[in-house]
């Protein structure tokens, strides 16, 4: 009985040592999508939905309010701390791509530098006025046996108010606020010495205008787009801007008759009402070498445009 019982498992053995891996092949499925179309429709999916056009602003001021290097300073014109500040953040809202930024800080020399060369000033959508409203430095220090450390520490805060150009009403403010610091220490008289560092004083404006800029930025975006027609001929929309301003072939505008202005009896200001579209129009081309003088050539796709009255007219960006 022992002996069947032990033929019996070597048998079972055997059948299933034999099994080869083979035997048990899994089938291959086809995924509901291609590995092309899944990269695809994560692109698609990080792009964003809505078109970008670029928007025309100017920093028209920015100012040192505080009492720091005041007394240093013998040109009533010459202010550091507000130039730097207007300078660093002029370069962070180029560098983002989604502005066309235009000088004003330096009014007299550009208009001066284009009486020579025959420029003229181009006109800005929304314009920027700001303040270094607090600034100031402290040096801190431990003693201990053998040992001393010192920590030179700036502090920033900056302010900006958006003035929309046609009404001249500030729609918008932000501040931001930074600090920088740098410490160094001594023992047994071996080790750094706390020696002034100038640079602080940048760290912690550049601080300020981190801490503001992605507020100021998605506030400029929200704001719409819009230009002028510059002339309509023979079923052809000529009008202003063009690719630097994120235009493309093939981008579908609304031409928009402007409404009538009327004067709040509550609030005393002049308010205009709802637009009225009359057309949309088809980018074709572009012409223009430069910021200043590129405009966009389109076709008109519906409506009509009465070329007798473009001065109420305006074009803006459709909304998906």
């Amino acid at each position: 009985m022992r002996r069947v019982f032990f033929l019996s498992c070597l048998l079972l053995c055997f059948v299933f040592g034999c099994a080869t891996p083979e035997s048990y092949k899994l089938e291959k499925a086809e995924a509901p999508a291609t590995q092309t179309q899944q990269i695809q429709a994560q692109q698609d999916a990080a792009m964003p939905s809505a078109k970008r056009y670029k928007r025309k602003i100017a920093i028209v001021r920015f100012t040192n309010e505080t009492n720091y290097g005041k007394a240093l300073m013998t040109d009533a014109d010459f202010d550091r701390l507000g130039k730097q500040a207007s300078d660093m953040l002029a370069s962070r809202l180029v560098k983002s791509g989604n502005f066309l930024v235009f000088e004003r800080s330096d009014l007299k020399k550009i208009q001066q530098e284009q009486g020579i060369s025959g420029g003229g000033l181009v006109g800005v959508d929304t314009v920027i006025v700001g303040s270094v409203t607090e600034f100031g430095r402290s040096i801190a220090g431990k003693v201990g046996f053998m040992s001393s450390t010192k920590v030179q520490t700036a502090k920033a805060k900056v302010e900006v108010r958006l003035v929309d150009i046609k009404t001249g009403q500030a729609f918008y403010t932000a501040s931001g606020a930074g600090e920088a610091s740098t410490e160094v220490g001594e023992i047994a008289g071996y080790g750094s010495r706390a020696s002034y560092d100038a640079t602080l004083n940048d760290k912690a404006i550049a601080a300020a205008i981190t801490d503001m800029i992605d507020k100021l930025v998605s506030t400029l975006e929200d704001k719409p787009w819009r230009t002028d027609i510059l002339d309509v001929e023979k079923g052809r929309v000529f009008i202003s801007g063009g690719s630097r301003q994120g235009i493309k072939q093939g981008d579908t505008l609304r031409v928009m008759a402007a409404g009538q202005k009327v004067k709040s009896r509550q609030t005393g200001m002049e308010i205009t009402l709802p637009g009225k579209e009359v057309a949309t129009i088809k980018v074709l081309s572009f012409f223009g070498d430069n910021e200043t003088n590129e405009g966009s050539i389109c076709e008109i796709v519906s409506g009509s445009i009465d070329s007798s009255a473009l001065a109420k007219l305006y074009v803006e960006e459709v909304k998906l």
